[in-house]
């Protein structure tokens, strides 16, 4: 092999043995559970409930996740005769699929949201080592929702 080829060879080698090595699925699942208790603790502090949506996704954009789902105290309202309810995990999902194509916090997106999405804050998207976490809570003012998905946001953060 001629030495340029073997020179290049050897810096395409260098990046990638730099890469971050994959998380494990025990790691993930760790942290995902960690991640649900500071949240239900976060939520109890501001005595508030709803609905937690953790979610980890490995690479540069979001193919495929992780994810787990807790309900904090409530899932919905009801519906009654004034009102529709709300169905908080349908919400929390919402913010967490707006995320997901965007890769930016729920609520934020520098372009309308599309079917499917409406746009609601409460969900917060960080780059991490190894990919992209997501956290989603829905339940009460877009502020609390912020405030509780900053908390499992925290502990991905310290994990990935």
């Amino acid at each position: 092999m001629p030495l340029a080829a073997s020179v290049a060879a050897g810096e395409a080698a260098v990046p990638a043995a730099r890469a971050p090595k994959p998380v494990s699925a025990r790691k993930i699942d760790e942290l995902t559970d960690a991640a649900l208790a500071a949240i239900k603790s976060r939520a109890a502090e501001l005595n508030i409930t709803g609905v937690a949506v953790v979610a980890y996704a490995q690479g540069d954009s979001v193919q495929d996740w992780t994810s787990k789902m807790a309900v904090v105290g409530r899932m919905k309202i009801a519906p009654s005769a004034t009102g529709k309810g709300t169905n908080f995990l349908a919400i929390a999902y919402a913010k967490a699929a707006e995320m997901a194509d965007t890769l930016e916090n729920s609520g934020i997106a520098k372009r309308p949201p599309m079917i499917g999405e409406f746009g609601w804050r409460g969900g917060l998207f960080a780059r991490v080592k190894t990919g992209c976490a997501i956290v989603a809570f829905s339940g009460a003012s877009a502020d609390d929702d912020v405030a509780v998905s900053q908390a499992g946001l925290d502990v991905l953060n310290a994990g990935l």
